[in-house]
């Protein structure tokens, strides 16, 4: 078994960066993910919104990985599941492999909170438990995983600023058409007024 964790800090308030992580994807940095369902969604007595989806994605395995555990498709299904608390400012999303599961289990675990020092930044602590299974070099694939993990983590981030630029460009858009709606009535009504 092998653990991987990471941190970082993104110069976001929690709700900018909660709305991003649930858009993330399709997204051109890790178009490795080429799957997003929506399984269920619902919201508690709590106010928590819980959201259960499958994610289609090509693992990108190294070819002589593949060979190794005697798999000839890199793409597999995780599910994800996730839990946005608006009240705590807590946004936690875990996954799990359900391809490949005799053979490999990869769980990771997201969480987003506001830093605690400074409530216009979000935090993210990010864990994976790697685990392959009675495979002669079982340690040298974990590594080999948990290196892609790695990999994918900092496109996942570089992603996450990608939507939430697109997010902060639609608002933008919307706002302009709103004001240029509002101005033709407004002028309209000053010229009926002369």
């Amino acid at each position: 078994m092998k653990l991987w964790a990471s941190e970082h800090i993104f110069n976001h308030p929690w709700e900018t960066v909660t709305k991003a992580a649930m858009q993330k994807y399709p997204n051109p940095m890790n178009p490795n993910v080429f799957g997003v369902d929506v399984l269920a969604r619902g919201v508690d007595a709590a106010g928590r919104l819980h959201s259960s989806r499958l994610l289609t994605a090509d693992w990108g395995m190294p070819s002589m990985a593949m060979s190794m555990i005697g798999i000839t498709r890199s793409f597999t299904y995780a599910q994800e599941h996730s839990i946005v608390d608006p009240k705590e400012k807590t946004f936690e999303l875990k996954s799990t492999n359900i391809s490949f599961t005799n053979i490999i289990s990869v769980d990771e675990k997201l969480t987003y909170k506001p830093h605690p020092d400074d409530p216009e930044k979000t935090m993210l602590t990010q864990e994976a438990q790697i685990n392959v299974k009675a495979i002669s070099l079982s340690s040298y694939l974990e590594g080999v995983i948990a290196k892609s993990i790695s990999a994918n983590a900092n496109k996942g981030r570089e992603a996450m600023e990608w939507v939430i630029r697109r997010l902060n460009s639609e608002i933008e858009e919307l706002a302009s058409t709103a004001r240029g709606s509002m101005r033709a009535p407004m002028a309209a009504a000053a010229s009926d007024d002369k």
